[in-house]
């Protein structure tokens, strides 16, 4: 059985859909949450599902290797960013590399890079004028949302939508979508 984190930053819906659909698998289980945010939600939905939770800041994650040694100490063989907005470090992306996974919610390479997630993207898909959206599962490396993409969902954006109802859209194709490429993606490892 290998061993998933998930990094995640804000309200965690995607990191709960992942925690309860490896809950019922063979092939792995999320051990832990690392989070950056102390006040995210995440953590609580975690610890409500009986996942580990570990708090950690810029420092930790940037200048020394405190994040890499939990990665380590806790046998973790794969990483998901699920709403996780800092840039990861070569230090876990060399030591992970192509077992680190990001979902977008845009078709990347459009709505891509630094600063553009969430409502940020669904509000630039709207003002273009374009008429399809939907998600993005890639592998990470040192640069925002250019990692190969290995997974690519679309849906239509309607005349009507804001940027409210095409978020709705999006995260229907990641709570479908998501978990089952991180499994495929797992039951690849050796």
């Amino acid at each position: 059985m290998k061993n998933i984190a998930i990094f995640a930053s804000g309200s965690g819906t995607n990191a709960e859909n992942i925690i309860r659909y490896f809950s019922t698998r063979n092939c792995a289980k999320v051990k832990l949450v690392l989070c950056n945010r102390q006040q995210a939600l995440v953590i609580k939905r975690a610890e409500d599902l009986g996942v580990k939770t570990i708090f950690f800041d810029r420092n930790d994650f940037y200048t020394s290797s405190r994040v890499a040694d939990i990665l380590s100490e806790n046998s973790i063989d794969f990483i998901v960013l699920a709403g996780f907005l800092w840039l990861v470090p070569d230090i876990i992306t060399s030591t992970f590399n192509r077992r680190i996974v990001n979902i977008h919610p845009a078709l990347l390479p459009s709505y891509g890079g630094k600063g553009m997630y969430g409502d940020i993207v669904h509000k630039a898909v709207i003002a273009s004028g374009d008429r399809e959206s939907g998600i993005t599962i890639h592998y990470v490396n040192r640069n925002y949302d250019e990692g190969d993409v290995i997974f690519q969902a679309k849906c239509t954006v309607e005349a009507g939508d804001d940027h409210e109802s095409l978020a709705s859209k999006v995260h229907a194709l990641e709570y479908e979508h998501f978990p089952l490429v991180i499994e495929e993606l797992i039951e690849r490892l050796a």
